[in-house]
């Protein structure tokens, strides 16, 4: 019956087998999934595979590993063969991952509190006190609710007998239970009948105990709970697991700069105001998480953050300072403690540890080196693991030198031969076996608890990570291995519960408004802003690198005005040299210039720097973003020119990257979700755009008539006009025709006056839906939100141009004075109202009522 599956799988029997025994037949527990799978043919298994494989890419799922060749965010691994464990042997591993919870926590209780276990001389104090993970300002804080280890991971591992041994203790902020939730939702649409047919016990269950843990243990006042995921960044290696978890509690995901401490409380500066937290779920270290009391370098924390624990207004899940544990050091010291503090012996030993920090655990670790695998003693240290049987003399002689030197930094492990499961790949020992089968891989399984008033609760399931290659014992997801979706089987009918949530009712569409961070705002009004920017430099630019490649009189004479401005908009520097008019342009290339402008990321206000800020901004709100959408963001780096490039490759480039510009635009009003903070986005653009075209135009009317003559027909360029004026006019282009199109005409979505329209309306709007003050102001019957819009609008609206034409004479120096005077207050009002949204919605310089006051 199993024949076919098993035919081409040859575990060695070195190892205990998950799937099959040592006669090479099936587990009990692995039969009913086997006759499911077993009449799938090779091509249908590859099939689900790459079902797999395709729906990872498509729910973008990562782990971002530095310097790995596949890219700083690395596609997710995941096997289409679950790891399948019976409901006996589930039940004494829920149990002792249970106790040893419940242990740690006490522990946590006793090291940060009275410190009993170290004067009765049951842990040593040199190795509490001598890691960095202690964190003397948490001693003495208490957390409300009592708990100080919310959830808790412990990595097992199964040994040749077929024990289970607890390999690590994870305390501080553990990982992989998001991920593990992602594999089941992976693995069940990819195995839909052998996942509905079998009793897998659910998920679900699990996470609502995490919500509710967190909830009950809010000290709330009578508000309702606020709980929030504290993440590092998108740069942090499960940032993806951060988004994922947050997105699937309910809770915002926020950075340490979207926290604030006010009145001994934690705020999270939404864009209506502040909102009281008081639960944090934090995935970012304890020492970094507030720069007053721990680590004074830390950009990533809250300050004041430990006071407003030590004050009680908030729980930290899990406690700061709880990583202390996470030593492998402490493993050896449990048992007595267990005896000590429950009177119960341990249900599941840990792997033989020896701390070197002890003369004679030192000893007995040099003379079996071959036996043990060599590890940091504190989890600060950065140090992959040493297996003793592989080093030669010469790394033998050095390990022993380093732990002779720095005993109390090195602890030593059994070297224990991981159980293996089956995975689903090629076997391709000489390059000649390319067909898919069962492959034997070790495997070590993540299990997850969370606190829960009766107790700590077991997630029924766990992360099973898999070594990448035949006889690896390292399954680190660093060193490139992959996961599995883990099933326990009930002995029960299992009640299926949806992992994504029910239908959703009346009620549910009528309150699901979220609190949107601050920093969402604000990153989308600074990619809006850069976005326009980048567009607008690559479009002065391009006029000033085709005028260079045309050497004829007119162009040159042009590129005197191009230079002039570009320079008053410091996307130049300024310069002493010779006018570009007098130089050959092949010897601009060594000195600042529009090429070095356009390819040069050392140029501050040059293109390169714009794209890369606008990059940069565009990633913090990644997850506001269609696939499309993103896809666009991250291309832009690649079409920016060599450093080294040619004039005509600059150009190409600079066409490229205007075209990304229009389609950012494109689906900046048409593809993303126009909730309270979109509106900073089109807002950023209008202002960014208001600004450019101002100061552009104002610079061009302060020239002397004969170079205003020259610049006109570049400004309609930069102004995206060139088209419009040669459709409307067919002539070539004059000064009144010209200024009428760029700053008076509120029908050309370039000009000035149509940017001041939709910015008063734009503004309106904010107003109504975020709250703020709004000062009187007359414009057809509109109230602005700032004083000056509106007149400044009637100002453009009645401006005479008789003065500027030709014939005019002193009376149109005075007209192009006066409308000059008039762009430079349009310019500085536009930025004017850019500080003011910031500080009105991303800083809140406000205080907030007191804690226990609800805010009207």
């Amino acid at each position: 019956m199993f024949e076919s599956f098993l035919s081409s799988y040859a575990p060695p029997p070195s190892r205990y087998d998950e799937m099959v025994d040592g006669g090479r037949l099936p587990r009990p527990h692995w039969q009913a999934f086997l006759s499911l799978v077993s009449s799938m043919s090779p091509e249908a298994m590859d099939r689900r595979s790459q079902f797999v494989h395709d729906a990872i890419a498509s729910d973008g799922v990562s782990y971002n590993v530095y310097a790995d060749p596949k890219g700083a965010t690395r596609p997710w691994e995941l096997d289409v063969l679950p790891l399948i464990l019976p409901a006996d042997e589930w039940r004494t591993i829920s149990a002792a991952v249970a106790q040893r919870a419940r242990l740690l926590d006490a522990v946590l209780a006793d090291l940060y509190g009275p410190q009993r276990l170290l004067a009765e001389g049951l842990l040593p104090p040199a190795l509490v006190f001598g890691q960095r993970s202690f964190l003397w300002p948490a001693h003495g804080v208490v957390q409300p609710g009592g708990v100080s280890m919310h959830v808790y991971a412990a990595d097992l591992a199964r040994s040749p007998d077929g024990r289970w041994w607890i390999l690590a203790d994870r305390t501080g902020g553990p990982s992989g239970a998001g991920y593990a939730l992602q594999n089941r939702m992976t693995i069940s649409r990819a195995l839909p009948d052998a996942f509905h047919k079998l009793p897998v016990e659910q998920l679900a269950p699990f996470f609502t105990a995490l919500q509710d843990s967190l909830y009950r243990s809010s000290p709330t006042r009578g508000e309702p709970p606020l709980a929030v995921l504290l993440t590092p960044g998108p740069y942090n290696e499960t940032y993806f697991e951060h988004s994922f978890l947050a997105r699937y509690l309910g809770f915002p995901l926020v950075e340490g700069q979207d926290l604030i401490v006010r009145g001994d409380a934690v705020y999270l500066k939404t864009l209506r105001g502040l909102r009281r937290v008081h639960a944090i779920l934090r995935r970012l270290d304890g020492d970094y998480c507030d720069p007053v009391e721990l680590r004074a370098d830390s950009a990533l924390g809250v300050p004041g953050l430990l006071h407003a624990v030590r004050a009680g207004n908030v729980v930290i899940a899990n406690a700061l300072g709880s990583a202390v544990l996470e030593t492998g050091a402490f493993t050896g010291f449990y048992p007595a403690v267990s005896e000590r503090l429950f009177g119960e012996s341990l249900a599941m030993p840990s792997i033989a540890t020896w701390w070197c920090g002890e003369a004679p655990a030192l000893d007995y670790v040099i003379r079996h080196l071959d036996e043990l695998v060599i590890k940091p003693a504190y989890p600060t240290i950065r140090m992959e693991p040493i297996f003793g049987h592989s080093l030669d003399a010469a790394g033998r002689a050095r390990i022993i030198e380093r732990m002779r030197g720095q005993p109390h930094a090195y602890v030593a492990q059994e070297w224990v031969r991981l159980s293996q499961a089956p995975t689903w790949g090629t076997l391709r020992p000489n390059g000649d076996d390319t067909s898919a089968h069962p492959l034997a891989r070790a495997a070590s399984l993540r299990v997850f608890a969370v606190a829960t008033p009766s107790g700590y609760t077991v997630l029924p399931g766990g992360l099973t990570r898999v070594a990448p290659h035949d006889g690896g014992d390292v399954v680190s997801m660093q060193w490139g291995g992959s996961s599995k979706d883990t099933w326990i089987l009930a002995d029960q009918p299992v009640t299926r519960i949806a992992l994504r949530r029910p239908r959703l009712g009346v009620e549910d569409i009528a309150h699901s408004t979220v609190d949107i961070p601050s920093r969402v705002g604000e990153n989308l009004f600074w990619m809006g802003r850069y976005a326009e920017r980048c567009e607008a430099v690559a479009r002065l630019l391009r006029a000033a690198l085709v005028r260079i490649a045309d050497a004829g009189a007119q162009p040159q004479q042009a590129l005197r005005s191009l230079r002039a401005v570009t320079e008053r908009l410091e996307v130049l520097p300024a310069t002493e040299e010779e006018e570009p008019g007098d130089v050959a342009p092949e010897s601009w290339r060594e000195a600042p210039s529009f090429l070095a402008a356009a390819v040069d990321p050392s140029v501050p206000g040059g293109l390169v720097a714009n794209v890369m800020r606008l990059h940069a901004s565009a990633n913090q709100v990644r997850e506001r973003m269609s696939t499309d959408n993103w896809h666009v963001f991250n291309r832009l780096p690649h079409r920016l020119p060599g450093k080294d490039a040619t004039l005509g490759a600059a150009l190409e480039s600079l066409d490229e990257i205007m075209m990304a510009c229009v389609s950012l635009a494109g689906f900046a009003m048409d593809d993303m979700t126009r909730d309270e903070s979109w509106q900073f986005l089109p807002l950023a653009r209008r202002l960014e755009r208001l600004g450019h075209l101002a100061s552009v135009t104002r610079h061009v009317l302060g020239l002397t008539a004969p170079e205003r003559a020259d610049a006109l027909d570049w400004l309609l360029e930069i102004a995206n006009s060139i088209v419009t004026f040669r459709a409307r006019y067919r002539r070539a282009p004059e000064l009144l025709p010209v200024l009428h199109l760029v700053v008076l005409d509120e029908t050309n979505p370039h000009a000035v006056a149509f940017q001041l329209r939709e910015l008063a309306i734009g503004l309106v709007r904010m107003a109504a839906e975020l709250g703020g003050e709004s000062v009187s102001a007359t414009g057809e019957g509109v109230s602005f939100p700032n004083e000056d819009l509106g007149p400044l609008i009637a100002t453009l609206r009645t401006l005479p141009l008789a003065g500027f034409e030709p014939e005019s004479g002193e009376a149109l120096e005075a007209a192009c004075a006066n409308l000059a005077a008039i762009l430079a207050r349009t310019e500085q009002l536009a930025y004017a109202i850019s500080d003011d949204l910031q500080r009105r919605f991303f800083t809140h310089a406000a205080t907030p009522a007191p804690v226990g006051i609800r805010p009207r």
